[in-house]
């Protein structure tokens, strides 16, 4: 048997962490990471909308001052 392509030890603590949130309940867990996921999703679809559009995002933009008043 051949060694991980990667470590999933991240992945499994992070299941467990999730689980522990919802206090052990498996359906309310996925049910929260389905709505985690959908609002990432719709975060991103405003990002690339905003980025087509020619707009930075405002985060984006403090993190460029930064880095050029670090420079």
């Amino acid at each position: 048997m051949s060694a991980p392509l990667f470590d999933n030890s991240h992945y499994e603590q992070a299941c467990y962490q999730a689980i522990a949130m919802c206090d052990g309940n498996m359906r309310s867990t996925i049910k929260a990471l389905i709505m985690a996921n959908e609002y990432l999703e719709a975060e991103l679809e405003e990002l690339q909308a905003a980025i087509s559009a020619g707009c930075i995002p405002e985060t984006s933009r403090g993190e460029m001052r930064g880095k050029s008043s670090a420079a």
